[in-house]
């Protein structure tokens, strides 16, 4: 079969064909006695060979090897092809969210569609400092997006950039919460923390309910995080949340100092104390006794000091003398407030 019918069957062009002639790839077992070249059935099943494995991004080396070297084993080539692959697929994905990321913005002129892919270029960036510059530069010119600067946020890593791209976000108030939302439907513990982290730092209702949904994430660090949040701002279905957080240990004198800031009234800082009470008297563990024994120095009235009182004789020793400190401290700021106070009648 002369050249050009076989570049019509074959789909290879005529110059490639001599180009595999003059690499040696694929030579023509015979000649036209008027010289051209004349290929077998043979060559043409190594021509569809060459195309086959030229498909899978092998070179022309690495093809020729393959085809001619007896000692050639694929297994090493085919895992490099898959590595290479991976690093374009992943090359290619990132091009897409950018895009996407760009797209959502809805860029009103080539200079903002420049502007976007500028930042969100240096927000991908493997230098931190380079990434915490573009969020101050672009918080200060005004041209962050919530979307960009949340996409960013729930990935980074470095507490110094996610702290700058959380007060980004913060100044940006309820678009930054519509933004860090979907952070909280994550599958990755991580991300769920770091969306809860920035939401905390919002204030106005959106926030809120979005902090009282966290409270029932499977994960403590994100509801003690919720928790603590949420008991500032003075809602008091936080405080079995906080309690928790006692009991774990995850935050736990943020969250006690938190339930104290919820015992605004005498019924509910009663509330509070005998929540505590029954935590106590549910765990068997010192350390978790403790530190629930500390938290009722947060709680102001009579009920906490009674119960503080109880305590003190307590048969876990060190519950008796975390009490004892508790009371004295109490006392002693007690004396403070009131320095000319006297029990006598």
């Amino acid at each position: 079969m002369l050249i050009g019918e076989l570049s019509r069957r074959t789909g290879v062009s005529a110059r490639m064909l001599r180009h595999y002639d003059s690499l040696g790839l694929v030579r023509p077992t015979d000649r036209s006695d008027g010289g051209y070249r004349e290929y077998s059935n043979d060559d043409i099943l190594r021509i569809f060979r060459v195309e086959s494995l030229r498909s899978l991004g092998l070179s022309l080396r690495e093809v020729q090897r393959a085809l001619d070297d007896p000692d050639f084993t694929p297994t090493a080539l085919v895992g490099e092809l898959i590595d290479q692959t991976r690093e374009r697929l992943a090359r290619e994905q990132e091009l897409l969210e950018r895009l996407q990321q760009v797209n959502d913005t809805d860029p009103g002129t080539w200079s903002d569609v420049l502007g976007l892919i500028e930042l969100v270029r240096d927000l991908g960036s493997d230098r931190p400092a380079r990434r915490q510059q573009a969020v101050f530069s672009a918080t200060e010119d005004g041209s962050a997006p919530a979307d960009v600067l949340a996409d960013a946020l729930l990935v980074e890593v470095v507490p110094n950039v996610a702290g700058a791209l959380g007060w980004s976000l913060a100044r940006l108030g309820n678009d930054a919460v519509a933004a860090l939302a979907r952070g909280l439907e994550s599958s990755d513990t991580d991300v769920r923390r770091r969306a809860t982290m920035a939401i905390a730092k919002i204030d106005g209702p959106e926030a809120t309910t979005l902090l009282e949904l966290a409270l029932a994430d499977d994960d403590i660090t994100i509801r003690s995080q919720a928790a603590i949040e949420l008991g500032s701002r003075g809602l008091i279905r936080a405080a079995p949340t906080l309690i928790d957080a006692i009991v774990a240990g995850s935050r736990d004198v943020e969250a006690a100092d938190a339930l104290g800031a919820l015992a605004q009234t005498q019924q509910t800082a009663d509330e509070l104390t005998g929540a505590l009470l029954e935590a106590l008297d549910e765990s068997s563990e010192p350390p978790v006794r403790s530190r629930l024994t500390q938290a009722l120095t947060e709680i102001p009235g009579v009920a906490a000091h009674l119960a503080l009182s109880r305590l003190t004789e307590d048969e876990d020793h060190a519950v008796a003398y975390t009490a004892r400190a508790v009371l004295s401290s109490r006392s002693a700021r007690s004396t403070r407030k009131h320095p000319g106070s006297s029990t006598k009648g």
